[in-house]
C-alpha cells in the first residue's frame, strides 16, 4: 500500500505561480510513473503530465511551456511547479503514482486562480 499526502494548492491570482508537492510513504520501493491530474468545476478528471522513474516527462497541451513536473526519488516525492496560471486552471489536483502496476491517488486539493 502506498499512501499519498499533496500540499501546496491554494488562491492565486492569473499570472501567478504555485507550486504543489506530493509525498509518498508506505509500500515506495517500486513507484514508478508520478503524476498529476486535476477536475475542474463541472469537468471530467484530466491527465495534467507524468514523470517516469528515469525522469522522461509527459505534459496535457493545456499546461505545455507552464507546468513542470519534478520528482526527489530519495524523498518519494513529486512536485507540480505551476506558472503563469490561468482561470481555466482552478480545478482539484490529484497526485497519481504506479507502484507494482497499482494506481493510488492523493485526497486531491484545490487550486483556485482569480481572474
Amino acid at each position: 500500500q502506498v499512501q499519498l499526502v499533496e500540499s501546496g494548492g491554494g488562491l492565486v491570482q492569473a499570472g501567478g505561480s504555485l507550486r504543489l508537492s506530493c509525498a509518498a510513504s508506505g509500500s515506495t520501493l517500486s513507484i514508478n510513473t508520478m503524476g498529476w491530474f486535476r477536475q475542474g468545476p463541472g469537468k471530467q478528471r484530466e491527465l495534467v503530465g507524468t514523470i517516469l522513474l528515469g525522469g522522461s516527462t509527459n505534459y496535457a497541451d493545456s499546461v505545455k511551456g507552464r507546468f513542470t513536473i519534478s520528482r526527489d526519488n530519495a524523498k518519494n516525492t513529486v512536485y507540480l511547479q505551476m506558472n503563469s496560471l490561468k482561470p481555466e486552471d482552478t480545478a482539484v489536483y490529484y497526485c497519481y503514482i504506479v507502484s507494482r502496476s497499482q494506481g493510488y491517488w492523493g485526497q486531491g486539493i484545490q487550486v483556485t486562480v482569480s481572474s
